[in-house]
Parts: structure tokens; sequence; C-alpha cells
């Protein structure tokens, strides 16, 4: 059986139309009240890719959200980021009643601001649905706030101003956000620290098994599956607990078995690259260097002065 594809919604017109609101005020820029929105029951249109930002805060959902390939249970407060381009599905009631707030922002409205690079960088808008923000009443109450000021300001006159004071509410949103994000991170440690023992166990099994000579070191994208969890959210949930990325603790159970190998075989530095799934010994020898400052022949003739007879 053939997969549909995903409907593609290009303008925001386009999708207040499929919503069945009013035309929004502003081509480029909407907030939407979730309360505004009846269920639509069109199967043409249960799949849908974004072609813009979407920010959302949703309180009462009762049916089902998929973001991917996996559905998420809404609760209360819980925050959702799409960029453009990310699938987005929904299975719900006919009698869903639903509150909250939506701010969807077309790229081109960001255009020759910093925030249309600085977007790229939060890594929330990767994350998976099961991966959302969850809200405390308080910081509800703030993003909402934001987004309303947003809509009041679309709303009034437009005037030489108007995009400035948009894209700073914007801005704010996004920092709040991520604070938020990294409060939540900070909160969550016994879950943390789980994924990271989970990490540290994955990562020794690659590296003392056949798999890294067969396929070469783990991407970041490789260990995220393995764990349950977006490559974004993983890598910022590390930083959070150690301070360091997922490739970085890659790089350094690479380094720790380079290191177990040069001091315990006498295998040469080219056999111990190839072991270890790099296909230039250059690359190794380089990344050996700039994690111990010193290079693996070096570190290996170190290790046998100071070892005892």
């Amino acid at each position: 059986m053939k997969k549909e594809a995903p409907y593609l919604i290009n303008s925001i017109s386009e999708l207040h139309r499929i919503l069945q609101l009013p035309k929004p005020l502003h081509p480029m820029v909407s907030v939407i009240d979730f309360e505004q929105i009846t269920c639509f029951t069109d199967e043409s249109i249960k799949s849908m890719m974004y072609n813009f930002y979407s920010v959302s805060i949703k309180k009462g959902f009762e049916g089902k959200l998929k973001y991917g390939q996996n559905f998420y249970d809404f609760d209360e407060g819980i925050m959702t980021f799409l960029s453009p381009g990310q699938v987005f599905s929904a299975e719900t009631s006919p009698d869903l009643k639903l509150s909250g707030w939506w701010l969807i922002v077309h790229p081109d409205f960001l255009r020759n601001y910093t925030v249309s690079k600085t977007i790229k960088e939060y890594g929330f808008f990767s994350y998976a649905a099961n991966e959302a923000l969850h809200l405390s009443e308080k910081e509800e109450l703030q993003v909402a706030g934001l987004m309303k000021n947003i809509q009041q300001e679309y709303e009034s006159s437009i005037d030489a101003f108007s995009q400035d004071v948009i894209i700073s509410h914007i801005e704010l949103i996004l920092t709040y956000c991520n604070r938020f994000y990294n409060r939540q991170f900070i909160t969550r440690k016994n879950a943390g620290s789980d994924l990271l023992i989970h990490l540290e166990e994955l990562l020794s099994d690659y590296f003392n098994s056949e798999k890294v000579q067969e396929s070469g070191l783990p991407s970041v994208q490789y260990i995220a599956e393995k764990l349950n969890v977006s490559p974004n959210y993983l890598s910022d949930m590390l930083r959070a607990l150690t301070g360091q990325s997922t490739q970085q603790h890659i790089h350094d159970k690479l380094i720790e078995k380079a290191k177990e190998v040069l001091t315990t075989t006498s295998l040469s530095v080219s056999e111990i690259a190839y072991r270890l799934g790099f296909e230039y010994p250059q690359s190794f020898s380089k990344l050996f260097k700039n994690k111990t400052r010193s290079s693996p022949l070096e570190f290996r003739h170190s290790f046998l002065k100071i070892r005892p007879v």
C-alpha cells in the first residue's frame, strides 16, 4: 500500500483556510487561539508539513499527536516546536475542546534579522514530541503574554517599527523557552543520569565489539536512536549534565579505548586507527593529539617509561 505524502501548507493564509479561521491580518505571522479551532475531519490533511516555524502551548488535548514516527499524549501546559519541512499529524475526536496559543511565523518574516540565523541554533525545534517542554503556570502566562503582545501589534496600525517589535517578542519567547528547557534538564537529573549511564554502556559495548571495525565510529544519530531520543535533545541534555555534547562523549570513549590498545598491544598506529573505525590513520592521530596533547606514539612511549618493570 502506497504511503500518502503529507499535505504541504505553504502559507499562513492557507493554514487559516484549512482551520476555518478568518483570514490572517498579517501574511507572515499569526497568533491563533486554539479555542477558535473546530476539529476538522478531512483525511487528506491529517498528515501535514508546514513551511513556517510553529511554537505552541497546548492545554486539554485529548487526542494523540504524531510527530515523525512517534505518538504522544499531551497533558496540561506543554509546548511544542516545529521548523519548516517537519511532518506533523493528528488523531482527534469530533468533540475535542482544546485551549492554548499557537504562534506561526514564515521564515521570510525573519530575513535580514539576526534571529533568522539564531533560530536554527535552538535544538528544541528538532526535538521529538515526547521531549516537549513542560511549563509551570507562571511560565505559561509569560509565554502566552508575549504571544498576545505579538497579536496586538499586528492588529494595530502597521508602521515602520511593527516588524522590529514583533521580532523582539519572538526572540524573547525563544530565549525564555531555552531557559525553561535547560531548567527542565536540571530538574530531571535522575532521568538525565539514567540516560548518561545508558550512553556509557552503549559506547563501551560498541567500542569493545566488532561494530567499530565494521561500521566505523558511531554517529550521534545512531546513539540517539539506540537511546530512543532525538539527537538534539540528547546533546542538549548531556551539555546540561556534563558540559559536553554527544559527539564529545563519543570521542572521549574512543580516546579511552585507543589508550587501552596503545598500552596493551604492539599494534601500529595505523592498525589501531583501522581497528577503531578510521579510514585514514592521520585522522585518528589528529583527533588523539587534539584530545591528549600528544601523538599516539608519544603517549605509548611515555607510558612505557613510567611502567614498572
